[in-house]
């Protein structure tokens, strides 16, 4: 019976391989968010949260000074760092697949064009200009987006927008805020708003709460969602603009709306977090290892990679050591022999 079954409906050999595959990023993410609801200075057993959250969503009972204390622990401390450490992941990373994509390049991040530098400079000087963490919020976001316009409008100027020009705009402009960084720093007070601008950079998820989630949560997913419908695009995109034209595909708009988007989405980070490295270019990597080159299938999974990989951080970032490590520090240290892996493994697709 069940051979005649098989001779009636075919199945697709590649699909069995892509589909196991495809499921295992969103297996991570959901596992690794379990595990850093559950690990901390009060760990829990992981049965246990899932028996809180159960109850949380009224599908189970639980004691009530029992409840009181995980939904205190687990909703009101640990849930919102979670979040965002879901959001930046996810975003970094989407962020990064997206430009490698667009500029045909497994060595760009989502600093090519300068958002990073840019929003880096933005919040130290909004920690000289008062230190108000709306404020540097704010002037993170904004000199974020600056840098990348000032890039973008370098590119236009002189080359019409080409790739190349865009690349070497971004460098121009990411040179130039790293230098007012500097400029920056120098001026700032070496007792007080100094440490300050060192820590921000190093990047940390002690200070997100559910405000800032709510104001930031909404662009970061649609600006996810909306590079994850680009992907059959981005994938018409590599054959060259001409091919690309020829299928129907608006070049000129995928452009602009990939890079406005990861932009966005990748400013929003740093505003909320600080400076967090490597995600964004090492994740995609293996991504691709995992389900393939295609950008449909890649940028998802990219996410959903890119958000179990700094929840991992996270959590060793928490658990490590006695006090808390910059999450930025975490990211490098676990970034540099991943990439060594991850560069044996494609070396010999980037030669050919």
């Amino acid at each position: 019976m069940a051979e005649a079954v098989s001779m009636a409906l075919p199945i697709d050999p590649t699909m069995r391989a892509v589909w196991p595959r495809w499921v295992l990023p969103p297996l991570l993410a959901l596992t690794a968010t379990l595990l850093a609801l559950s690990v901390g200075r009060y760990p829990l057993p992981p049965f246990e949260t899932l028996h809180f959250l159960a109850a949380l969503a009224g599908l189970a009972d639980m004691e009530p000074a029992r409840y009181a204390l995980l939904y205190n622990l687990i909703v009101e401390i640990r849930l919102p760092r979670v979040l965002a450490a879901i959001l930046v992941g996810a975003s970094l990373s989407v962020s990064g697949a997206s430009y490698q994509a667009l500029f045909r390049n497994p060595l760009v991040s989502p600093g090519l064009l300068g958002v990073l530098a840019g929003a880096s400079a933005g919040a130290a000087l909004g920690i000289i200009l008062g230190g108000n963490w709306l404020l540097v919020q704010a002037s993170a976001f904004g000199a974020g987006l600056a840098a990348v316009g000032i890039g973008v409008g370098i590119a236009h100027l002189f080359g019409g927008g080409s790739l190349v020009m865009l690349i070497l705009g971004g460098i121009l402009s990411g040179a130039l805020f790293t230098s007012l960084l500097s400029v920056v720093k120098y001026l700032a007070d070496p007792y007080n708003q100094l440490p300050a601008i060192v820590y921000w950079l190093m990047g940390s998820l002690g200070q997100v709460n559910l405000s800032d989630m709510r104001w930031a949560a909404v662009p970061m997913v649609l600006g996810i969602v909306l590079l994850c419908f680009l992907g059959r695009a981005l994938d018409a995109l590599a054959m060259g603009d001409d091919e690309a034209q020829a299928l129907g595909v608006p070049v000129r708009t995928v452009r602009l709306i990939t890079i406005a988007t990861a932009t966005l989405v990748s400013a929003l980070t740093v505003s909320i977090v600080g400076m967090i490295g490597w995600i964004g270019l090492i994740v995609p990597h293996i991504a691709r290892m995992l389900v393939g080159p295609g950008n449909a299938r890649l940028l998802p999974a990219a996410a959903s990679l890119g958000a179990a990989f700094l929840l991992c951080a996270d959590s060793l970032a928490r658990n490590l050591f006695t006090t808390e490590l910059p999450i930025g520090i975490v990211t490098e240290l676990l970034g540099i022999p991943v990439f060594l892996f991850v560069l044996g493994r494609v070396r010999r697709g980037w030669t050919q």
